[in-house]
């Protein structure tokens, strides 16, 4: 089969022949229709997310059919389609893990981390961490909700009942929660790279009541910050944007480095949380919701060879959605 592989950070991902895996007990083999190019991707290839396995086929936003079932796998069949996101395997047996808390696992594997993902004509999946998707949808426009959407998703939730929401950084992630959200009845305030006209009109289009800088100020305050941008100076700018009791939360895996500010943006009860990968409920609530609030994913596709090239466009923000690779 062929794969795109990284084989050390800072070096482009090479085209390769490798041989097609054997599911294991727990394990499905799948072939690949669409995977996502997500942002934690980038992340890896570019050295900042340490200790990848190497060499590794990256790409966890996995979208395919069923091709064989390994030992023991019940409930699903060959043919099926389904879906793999970036929480590959949890242990089953640790204290996160028995408080459905999976998302902590002290023992987790992930997609395209720790064993190989989608970035390849087939790749294997544990049946804890796979979700049934719909039969006849297009598998690219599927695929940007396999993390996008998820952790999106599990950010809102973490908003609580939050009815003027704050996105910073409006790509793949935020442009699937905005239309939730709008289909939630909630207002959405984008903010963007200053400057970026692009960006906020791509925002207005996907539901938007207000788009602009994030150094602009906010023409209201908001309940809630989410921030998908990986810029910890963005976490000062959303607290002085939040009303008391406010929340800001920071849905990346990776984010530079946050600068001192003021105890008093904190005071009154504001709050800072970070999301950390899905749970399998997570899954369960969001694809329904998804498909109810007819969510549109604006894509870019990439044959898989040029898994290098949609790295770049998404390095340099030169994409509106997602980018995702087709084999």
């Amino acid at each position: 089969m062929r794969a795109m592989v990284f084989e050390k950070p800072g070096h482009p991902l090479r085209l390769r022949d490798l041989p097609r895996p054997t599911p294991g007990p727990g394990q499905i083999l799948i072939r690949v229709e669409a995977c996502g190019v997500c942002r934690t991707d980038l992340h890896i290839v570019d050295g900042e997310l340490t200790d990848p396995k190497l060499p590794l086929v990256p790409g966890h936003e996995v979208v395919g059919r069923i091709a064989a079932l390994g030992p023991g796998v019940d409930g699903l069949r060959e043919g099926q389609r389904v879906g793999v996101p970036w929480l590959g395997h949890a242990c089953g047996c640790c204290p996160y893990c028995e408080m459905e808390r999976e998302n902590l696992c002290d023992e987790p594997l992930f997609t395209g981390y720790t064993f190989d993902g989608g970035y390849a004509e087939y790749c294997l999946a544990h049946t804890d961490f796979t979700f049934p998707l719909p039969e006849h949808a297009d598998p690219v426009a599927l695929a940007p909700l396999l993390c996008a959407g998820l952790i999106g998703y599990r950010c809102l939730s973490m908003a609580g009942n939050a009815q003027v929401l704050g996105l910073y950084g409006f790509g793949a992630a935020a442009h699937i929660l905005c239309q939730i959200a709008v289909h939630q009845g909630r207002r959405v305030l984008a903010f963007t790279r200053d400057g970026d006209i692009t960006a906020q009109d791509f925002a207005l289009r996907q539901g938007a009541v207000w788009a602009g800088g994030a150094s602009e100020a906010a023409p209201e305050l908001l309940d809630a910050a989410l921030i998908f941008a990986p810029v910890g100076a963005l976490v000062p700018t959303a607290l002085k944007a939040v009303r008391k009791g406010g929340r800001v939360i920071c849905g990346g895996i990776h984010m530079s480095d946050i600068p001192g500010f003021p105890y008093a943006d904190l005071w009154e009860e504001r709050e800072i949380r970070s999301v950390a990968n899905l749970t399998r409920r997570d899954g369960e609530e969001f694809f329904p919701l998804a498909e109810a609030a007819q969510v549109q994913t604006t894509t870019v596709r990439y044959p898989l060879d040029q898994a290098n090239a949609a790295l770049d466009d998404l390095r340099s923000g030169r994409l509106s959605g997602a980018a995702v690779l087709v084999p």
